[in-house]
């Protein structure tokens, strides 16, 4: 009888471990027609929109702005700053959207540039198999992913309080529906260009692979 019980303690532990970690028994399968598969299906993709600007670039535009703008009263060089402090995190947004990493044998992470031959190792720890760099070369969706990056990181830019005080201390009526409306209509064009375009890469700042 002991035999019989561990057998079907063993089986039952193997069936829990097939099933899915998120399925819930408890609530019945959704039913959805194609609109509401396609709403689904969208809303899905746009929880990845995070990964279009990498995180250590934005939080440290967000801690260095209130200090480079002054908290906004800016003075010449405070504004100098400020325009060199958007540049290099707009240039940092585009560049780092070349970057890819891979795990070894060990599950070590590595990272590295793309470029039109493959992918080149920047800490040169290790060397891809020519067959296996050649899937990470650079393609035409990546720089439309490094101009969607600028365009968010802009937005960003343009909902910081501190930055449009620094450049436009006084704006106009027109100047203030522009800044209202543009951080706006960037978040929704570049929302629907990622969700019919995703990203594949999982670069510096970005979040990690699971393969």
């Amino acid at each position: 009888m002991d035999i019989n019980l561990e057998i079907n303690d063993a089986s039952a532990n193997n069936d829990e471990q097939k099933q899915p970690l998120l399925r819930n028994a408890e609530v019945p399968e959704a039913e959805r027609n194609l609109i509401q598969k396609a709403i689904s299906s969208t809303f899905q993709s746009t929880a990845h929109l995070a990964n279009l600007l990498p995180t250590g670039t934005v939080l440290a535009f967000q801690l260095l702005s209130p200090i480079f703008t002054n908290i906004g009263n800016c003075d010449s060089v405070s504004k100098s700053m400020t325009s060199v402090l958007v540049t290099l995190c707009g240039a940092s947004c585009f560049l780092l959207n070349f970057t890819d990493s891979f795990r070894d044998s060990k599950g070590n992470i590595c990272y590295g540039f793309a470029t039109f031959k493959g992918l080149w190792i920047i800490d040169g720890s290790t060397k891809l198999p020519p067959q296996v760099s050649e899937k990470y070369r650079i393609r035409f969706i990546d720089f439309m992913h490094a101009m969607m990056s600028i365009l968010v990181f802009a937005a960003i830019a343009l909902f910081d309080q501190n930055v449009v005080n620094c450049f436009f201390p006084e704006p106009s009526n027109e100047i203030q529906e522009i800044l209202t409306a543009l951080p706006v209509a960037i978040g929704v064009f570049c929302s629907m260009l990622f969700v019919a375009f995703p990203t594949e890469r999982h670069g510096i700042g970005f979040p990690l692979s699971t393969s």
